[in-house]
């Protein structure tokens, strides 16, 4: 920690010597390789991932809202997972399969705060989300008399209203911290898209202080969330002893693929965020996991996994065809 701190100094002491007049009005991606060939072969295998991500997810909101039968509490927050991987998948993807096929990779200096701010904001809502969806699992299975009055409408619109609320919050205390830093170059960031660690390297004073603060801001409440999360489903499956067999398979069922989702949207963000002062070369390797892959791999594990959502889509397939005929 103390040897990365001296080179941060001393990258900052020659900066404000050689380019004290220089203020930075933008940032370049290095992007994920230098390769023209392999960059045409990434644009491809993205492409395909970004088109199933949106319409994988588009599909799973329109199941839902279309098939009576999945009006219920706990589909009702899947679609609104759904609705959250969409617009997740625009901030970052978008720009990053431009860029492939692109010699320049510049970006504003308020276009990367911007991205910056969204991608926390959602990112944010969609854990306090994945809250949401265990506490739902929770009432349905431990207290199973009571998930209807406790799950009502208002209920659930209160509890989605508290997860945009405080994914905005934390991304707002993002850019709280960042924006007051100086910018005087380089302005490379090793990354396809801006994040707080790459931006932060860039900025020519002693970041120690902000990047524990940010380390707190992300890291730390990313961690406290998923044991907390983890804690909750290990009560679950724990009250699920006492359940016929066939209520018990289908619990372990429904929260087998919670469990899956909240593994691969945690795992990832932790290795980022949770601790400061590391090597961030693999970064890109997690961020493309994170940003690309997570989006489309949440509908295809919610609805291989699901019987209801099978149903439900072989009726809505149904439904087409015969609309189709007349």
């Amino acid at each position: 920690m103390g040897s990365l701190r001296k080179k941060k100094l001393f990258s900052e002491s020659s900066v404000d010597h050689g380019n004290s007049s220089t203020i930075v009005t933008g940032f370049v991606f290095r992007g994920l390789v230098q390769s023209l060939e392999l960059r045409a072969l990434l644009f491809a295998v993205f492409f395909v991932v970004y088109f199933t991500a949106i319409w994988g997810n588009f599909f799973v909101v329109l199941i839902i809202w279309t098939s009576p039968r999945l009006h219920t509490p706990m589909y009702s927050l899947l679609g609104h997972l759904s609705f959250v991987d969409i617009c997740y998948s625009l901030i970052a993807t978008p720009r990053m399969l431009r860029d492939l096929l692109a010699e320049s990779k510049q970006i504003s200096f308020s276009g990367c705060f911007t991205q910056l701010f969204f991608i926390h904001f959602l990112g944010g809502t969609e854990i306090l989300h994945l809250v949401v969806m265990a506490f739902d699992r929770y009432i349905a299975i431990c207290r199973p008399l009571h998930y209807t009055s406790i799950m009502n409408p208002a209920t659930r619109s209160h509890f989605l209203l508290a997860s945009w609320l405080g994914g905005l919050v934390h991304s707002s205390l993002q850019l709280a911290l960042l924006l007051p830093l100086p910018f005087c170059g380089p302005n490379q960031l090793d990354n396809f898209y801006c994040d707080i660690i790459q931006v932060l390297d860039l900025a020519c004073t002693d970041t120690y202080a902000v990047e524990l603060l940010l380390v707190g801001n992300s890291g730390l409440i990313t961690l406290i969330v998923f044991l907390a999360l983890l804690v909750s489903y290990s009560v679950i499956l724990l009250t699920l002893r006492a359940h016929s067999a066939h209520a018990r398979a289908k619990a372990l069922s429904t929260c087998g693929t919670h469990i899956t989702v909240v593994v691969m949207t945690f795992i990832p963000a932790l290795c980022v965020y949770a601790w400061p002062f590391r090597d961030h070369s693999q970064d890109k390797a997690i961020s493309v996991l994170h940003i690309v892959l997570l989006p489309m791999l949440n509908p295809l594990v919610y609805t291989l996994r699901n019987k209801e959502m099978h149903e439900a889509m072989k009726g809505g397939f149904m439904r087409s065809v015969l609309w189709l005929r007349r």
